[in-house]
């Protein structure tokens, strides 16, 4: 199998694994809070990206997998394995937590669902919230791993920062997925899906936006735009 798509689903299954754990284990214990399980999520997503950004781009995402395929910064042939391997992975990662964790609660409830996202207001608050924090987040991905005078080094640490940002302050009302994978696998693993398609298409849309407005307004058109 290609490597690239093994390390997608090894990329994925440790970010969920990871930031899906934490929202579980702050869930029995209260040890971590709000904040803690925001740094989780920005920091697995900065060591993951400089682990396997060189072998696969470390997308771990469907979302940003469709807006560089339509962008043309993707092999359109790659985007089924890829998003195959990002929902393999993700589900993996939440069907591991179920069985670490199913015995400490009562019902599934009392572990958060497993991390599953649910809007704490109503859905067009939470469409629009989602679809504005994927925006963000892909803009700081095209700017920072894709834009010809990007500085590629520091990629992981923007993108990883944003994730962790946006987790920080949009987290209490949205649960800030900005990711399909990352919301299917604990609803699907624990039966929790209402309001699930909200999660799916509202990253998608505001990545591909992104992409847009990346392709159209910031790209370099030609070389001596991207000189320094």
């Amino acid at each position: 199998m290609d490597r690239r798509y093994i390390s997608e689903f090894i990329a994925t299954f440790i970010m969920i694994f990871a930031g899906c754990g934490a929202i579980i284990v702050d869930a029995i214990t209260g040890s971590l809070g709000h904040v803690g399980i925001a740094l989780t999520w920005g920091f697995v997503v900065v060591a993951l990206i400089y682990t396997f950004g060189h072998i696969s781009g470390a997308h771990m995402n469907p979302a940003v997998t469709i807006a560089f395929t339509l962008t043309k910064e993707f092999d359109k042939k790659e985007l089924v394995p890829y998003i195959s391997a990002q929902l393999l992975g993700a589900i993996l990662a939440s069907l591991v937590l179920y069985f670490l964790f199913n015995e400490e609660a009562n019902s599934l409830r009392e572990l958060a669902y497993l991390g599953a996202t649910q809007p704490k207001g109503s859905q067009l608050q939470s469409f629009i919230l989602e679809l504005i924090l994927t925006f963000i987040l892909m803009i700081v991905i095209y700017g920072s791993a894709v834009h010809g005078k990007a500085a590629k080094s520091f990629a992981g640490l923007a993108i990883g920062l944003t994730v962790g940002l946006e987790a920080m302050f949009a987290g209490p009302i949205t649960n800030a997925s900005m990711n399909p994978a990352r919301s299917i696998a604990p609803a699907v693993i624990s039966g929790n899906l209402n309001d699930l398609w909200l999660y799916i298409v509202a990253p998608i849309f505001g990545a591909i936006v992104a992409g847009l407005v990346f392709t159209n307004f910031i790209k370099c058109k030609n070389p001596d735009e991207c000189s320094i």
